[in-house]
């Protein structure tokens, strides 16, 4: 189990795979982002991104499936997240594409109100499979502690 202790300010980590279908973007911006460059291939093509792209909202929940299953894999000792401070959609995600993500820690600190948690801020960037970034992020996340006492 991965622990708050465990965490090392500059640690890197390199995770996820996720394939994007064209069945997917449609499914996804049906139901919640329903703007025609994302349901429609001509709609689509007469726009900026020239053909059909899944929503900045989708790329999200993408990235959010490749996180937690790197948690999982990692059994870290996840309570959640506070909240995100930064987010950019910095390229579009087109069906096709395959993405991954690379994150690095770059705060932590113990709560001072609850010593069985620690808080910490990461870096997050998403690429696709040409290696350019398509999503970056500065998360919080919530973690728990070894030793709530603070003797690490």
């Amino acid at each position: 189990m991965q622990f708050y202790e465990d965490l090392a300010i500059g640690q890197k980590q390199a995770f996820g795979r996720y394939e994007v279908t064209r069945e997917e973007v449609i499914e996804f911006a049906s139901k919640y982002d329903p703007q025609p460059f994302h349901l429609d291939d001509d709609a689509a093509a007469a726009t900026h991104f020239g053909r059909l792209s899944a929503s900045g909202w989708h790329t999200c929940a993408m990235t959010m499936a490749m996180l937690v299953e790197n948690l999982k894999a990692n059994r870290q000792a996840g309570l959640g997240s506070p909240g995100i401070d930064q987010l950019r959609w910095k390229k579009p995600v087109f069906p096709g594409d395959t993405l991954r993500c690379e994150s690095v820690v770059i705060e932590k600190r113990r709560s001072a109100s609850r010593p069985e948690m620690g808080i910490f801020k990461s870096s997050l960037t998403v690429f696709n499979q040409n290696d350019e970034p398509v999503l970056e992020m500065v998360s919080n996340g919530l973690i728990r502690t070894r030793d709530p006492e603070g003797n690490d």
